[in-house]
C-alpha cells in the first residue's frame, strides 16, 4: 500500500493508511446523527481510539443484553473477537483504529442503510454513501 486506500461507507468513510500481514490501521471518519452496523469479528481484534468528536459505544457479548457508554476525545476501548460492537456519532467524529489484519472480517447484525452478512461490499458502500465518490483511493 503506497498511499492510504480512502473506502467510502454511507455513515462517513474509512482510510486505511496500514495493512500488513501482522497489523492494520484505519482512520474511521463517522459523520454526526450517522452509526456503523451493529457487528462483531470472528477473528479480528481491535483497538478504537476517538481522536475528536463524541459518539455512543453499544457493546456486549450477548444482543439481547447490550451497554451504552459515551465516548469522549481521548477514549478509546478495545474489541474482541465476537464482541458485539457498533459507534453513532453524536457529534462528527474521527477514530485511529488499530487491528488485526483481517479487515474483511465482520458479520452485520443490524444496519441503517439496509447491509447484511458477512464482509464488506465496497461497491454498495460507495452507492449509499453520501460523499462524493471522486476521492475514493486516494
Amino acid at each position: 500500500m503506497d498511499k492510504p486506500q480512502i473506502k467510502l461507507k454511507p455513515w462517513g468513510r474509512e482510510i486505511w493508511f496500514a495493512q500488513t500481514d501482522k497489523y492494520a490501521g484505519k482512520i474511521l471518519e463517522i459523520t454526526k446523527g450517522h452509526r456503523y452496523s451493529l457487528q462483531y469479528h470472528e477473528k479480528k481484534q481491535e483497538t478504537q481510539y476517538v481522536v475528536a468528536g463524541r459518539a455512543k459505544l453499544t457493546y456486549g457479548t450477548e444482543k439481547d443484553s447490550l451497554q451504552e457508554k459515551i465516548l469522549n476525545e481521548g477514549d478509546k476501548f478495545d474489541v474482541l473477537p465476537y464482541t458485539i460492537h457498533r459507534l453513532e456519532a453524536l457529534e462528527d467524529t474521527k477514530i485511529f483504529e488499530v487491528s488485526t489484519p483481517e479487515l474483511d472480517d465482520v458479520v452485520k447484525l443490524d444496519d441503517d442503510y439496509g447491509r447484511s452478512g458477512k464482509g464488506n461490499d465496497e461497491k454498495l458502500d460507495t452507492e449509499l454513501s453520501t460523499t462524493p465518490s471522486e476521492s475514493t483511493n486516494q
